[in-house]
């Protein structure tokens, strides 16, 4: 397992005012994403190094994002003002996690505006739902060359997450220890007893760190 990226989700203002906001924060672009059908969803990715990005993501005026967990979860969000909806880890084999959490994992896809299809597999947006610490788990079914990372030229690298949590039930979840899925990244767990989930990323840009 391995951090793949962190999910931010539109304010109510929508996807375009969000994404430059956080734009002219990190100095550097986004890449239109495109949608996620199955989902009811689109977003905007932002390429960081080491094989990372963050997206923006906004529901669309689609069935979907009232059915699709991963609709809910961001229209949840963006109702409350918007912000880090949550963290998402990589895996080369889904069959170990499906097999602890008892489910299949269900299939994703997004359309690019250049037309090529992003397929992937992911299982743990209702875990993410009721316990927003918890990561999601991505199976890329794509070539590395498509990963969104590789969308554009890298600018931004993230160096730290501040996550209310305990790294101790994350570890519990995962069945692997997430020091281990979070080794490129210097993360600090606050707050045990608050509300769960990313309270802050701090990103190292080509003027400074920047922390959001």
């Amino acid at each position: 397992m391995r951090l793949d990226h962190l999910s931010f989700a539109a304010g109510p203002d929508g996807l375009a005012a969000t994404t430059a906001r956080l734009s002219d924060a990190l100095g550097s672009p986004f890449v239109d994403g495109g949608n996620h059908p199955r989902f009811g969803t689109r977003n905007m990715v932002l390429p960081l190094a080491r094989d990372q990005y963050v997206e923006v993501v906004s529901v669309l005026d689609h069935p979907a994002s009232d059915k699709a967990p991963f609709g809910q979860a961001v229209r949840a969000r963006t109702e409350l003002g918007g912000g880090w909806l949550g963290w998402v880890v990589r895996v080369d084999d889904m069959d170990p996690v499906e097999r602890r959490m008892g489910r299949h994992a269900v299939p994703g896809n997004r359309r690019r505006p250049d037309g090529y299809n992003l397929e992937w597999k992911q299982i743990g947006v209702r875990g993410t739902q009721a316990d927003p610490q918890l990561p999601f788990v991505v199976q890329w079914e794509v070539p590395d060359s498509e990963h969104p990372s590789r969308a554009a030229g890298a600018t931004v690298a993230l160096r730290s997450l501040e996550i209310a949590g305990s790294p101790d039930r994350v570890t519990t979840y995962l069945g692997e220890s997430v020091l281990d899925a979070l080794t490129d990244v210097d993360v600090q767990w606050v707050a045990p007893n608050g509300m769960p989930g990313i309270v802050a990323a701090t990103f190292a840009t080509p003027t400074g760190d920047v922390r959001i």
